[in-house]
């Protein structure tokens, strides 16, 4: 007969659950916790390979950007677009290995850059930078950008350490491009490359 019948007891026997069924639940739930916990691992693996987030340190891209911004980098930009000048990129500083900076790229691979009084002119040309705060009390004599290189500032450019200190940077050095802040609530949104003109 198909169908259990409990024994002279009342006990039956055929609806005991078995002992390995207990043991296979147990195992069938670590395994998908363990698929879960991999899901996570990897998918936190690719975002990091996408994006990075950066803390705004000091007043060298005030007004543009603020101390205390956290900012998401895209760092798969410059795989998908040109570099333009403009951009406002994150990079390792030229010879250090764990500081990270930002500013904005102002000169170009190849070109002839000049700073006199503030003024920066690239090829000759007068740059027009709407970005900065005020009149600039500096001077950087002409120099010929390397391939493979850009010239950056801060946009507070009185108070910026950037490449009039320490040259131009390799192209190897950005880490990405600025993209968006998430903090604090009232600066969040999409980060803004304003594009300065060559007259």
């Amino acid at each position: 007969m198909s169908e259990t019948q409990p024994d002279s007891y009342g006990v039956d026997y055929g609806s005991t659950p078995s002992p390995g069924r207990g043991a296979s639940r147990r195992l069938s739930l670590l395994r998908e916790a363990l698929e879960t916990l991999l899901l996570a691992v990897v998918a936190f693996a690719l975002i990091r390979l996408a994006v990075q987030n950066y803390r705004i340190e000091g007043p060298s891209m005030e007004p543009t950007l603020h101390q205390g911004q956290f900012l998401l980098v895209n760092r798969l930009a410059y795989r998908l677009e040109e570099l333009e000048r403009g951009d406002i990129v994150v990079f390792r500083l030229p010879g250090s290995r764990r500081r990270d900076l930002i500013k904005r790229v102002v000169g170009l691979p190849n070109e002839r850059l000049e700073i006199v009084s503030g003024q920066v002119w690239i090829n000759g040309k007068r740059l027009d930078e709407p970005y900065i705060p005020e009149p600039g009390r500096y001077s950087y004599p002409r120099t010929a950008i390397e391939p493979d290189h850009v010239f950056v500032m801060g946009d507070n450019r009185n108070n910026s350490s950037d490449s009039r200190r320490w040259g131009s940077l390799p192209l190897a050095n950005i880490i990405g491009k600025a993209a968006f802040c998430y903090w604090p609530p009232q600066l969040w949104g999409p980060v803004q490359h304003e594009r300065p003109t060559a007259e």
